[in-house]
């Protein structure tokens, strides 16, 4: 048992517990920077991401937006399945391209001109969707896409972190699904090992959703959105360029 996954697991399930992603998206870098192979990665943190997902899907499921989610269905999972299974073996970094995004996100909130050139690109929804997928199959780094556009919607926290976390946690079966059929024999992490790291991260949800989630209004939930998604680039910007 790796002390560095099980920190990773810990402080990555928090920000899934309050924003519906995380696990993936900053654990996905962190590991890779230790020196996990990419299958090892996902073998370890797909079903922790979608166990926090399900958790949440149950407690707040009358607030997911299903338009949005049906797009996510229809536009986003064929090519997730298609681009994880063609990238198996080879890393296609594209990290500082979405970083660069995810900062301009955050920034919106503080300039008009941003804000604008934001809607713009927003405009055009279906694109978007299908581009997620695709980038998340290469790179497993589609969340960060899917938790700027939920921002961009202005949606309620509850509403927010609940459409995130049907998306995000169906991105999580499908990938699961992919890796048990086609690359299930490249995994290196045992399943006792795995289990261990889900449990930790099933119960700092269950703690950090009591003590934390529970008291951020509003307001200040859009705020520290605008933060996350801002770290969330700046990790991705420093990950491709050292």
């Amino acid at each position: 048992m790796a002390p560095e996954i099980l920190i990773t697991v810990a402080a990555t399930a928090i920000l899934q517990t309050l924003f519906g992603a995380g696990v993936l998206l900053f654990g996905t870098p962190i590991l890779l920077l230790f020196g996990y192979e990419f299958v090892d990665v996902l073998a370890v943190l797909l079903p922790i991401s979608l166990s926090i997902n399900l958790m949440q899907i149950a407690k707040h499921r009358a607030h997911i937006d299903f338009s949005f989610y049906r797009n996510v269905l229809l536009l986003t999972l064929p090519p997730i399945a298609i681009f994880l299974f063609l990238v198996t073996h080879a890393r296609i970094n594209i990290g500082i391209v979405i970083g660069v995004f995810l900062l301009l996100i955050a920034l919106k909130e503080f300039s008009e001109k941003i804000a604008r050139m934001i809607n713009s690109v927003m405009e055009y929804e279906k694109p978007y969707f299908v581009a997620m997928g695709v980038i998340h199959g290469l790179s497993n780094l589609g969340g960060s896409l899917l938790t700027a556009l939920v921002h961009h919607k202005n949606y309620s926290k509850n509403i927010a972190r609940a459409t995130v976390a049907a998306s995000y946690g169906t991105f999580a079966l499908v990938q699961l699904l992919t890796l048990w059929l086609f690359s299930s024999g490249q995994i290196d992490i045992s399943a006792n090992e795995n289990l261990i790291y889900l449990v930790i991260g099933v119960l700092v949800f269950g703690l950090t959703d009591e003590v934390l989630y529970a008291r951020i209004d509003r307001e200040k939930y859009r705020l520290i959105f605008s933060a996350f998604l801002a770290l969330s680039g700046l990790v991705l910007i420093i990950k491709s360029v050292i």
